[in-house]
């Protein structure tokens, strides 16, 4: 799976949200969610797999935490998309100003 269909859940990003706090054991987290603890442990694997969360094992629990290199691949790939569409922005400002022969205004 990759980082991008791990986040496209909204339980699964908030379960990011709440290791944001701090890591958690898998049953700590299904305490937050109204769904079953199979479930949960379905949504980690995943994120794991999207590698967006760690997961270490202590005894018979699996801690889970933030993987910061998944989320630095998230923040490179918007900051890398916002680059493109500026430069875009930028290109449809110079041919309007060309064309329309003025300069908007900057507020």
């Amino acid at each position: 799976m990759d980082v991008f269909s791990a986040l496209a859940d909204p339980t699964r990003r908030e379960i990011l949200c709440l290791l944001g706090k701090g890591p958690l054991d898998a049953s700590r987290i299904a305490e937050h969610f109204d769904v079953t603890k199979p479930a949960i442990s379905k949504h980690l694997k995943q994120l794991h797999a999207g590698g967006l969360v760690t997961r270490t094992v202590d005894a018979q629990r699996r801690i889970y935490g933030l993987d910061l290199n998944g989320l630095y691949d998230v923040e490179n790939w918007i900051h890398e998309r916002r680059e493109a569409w500026h430069a875009r922005l930028d290109s449809l400002q110079e041919f309007l100003e060309a064309k329309h022969g003025h300069k908007r205004r900057k507020d």
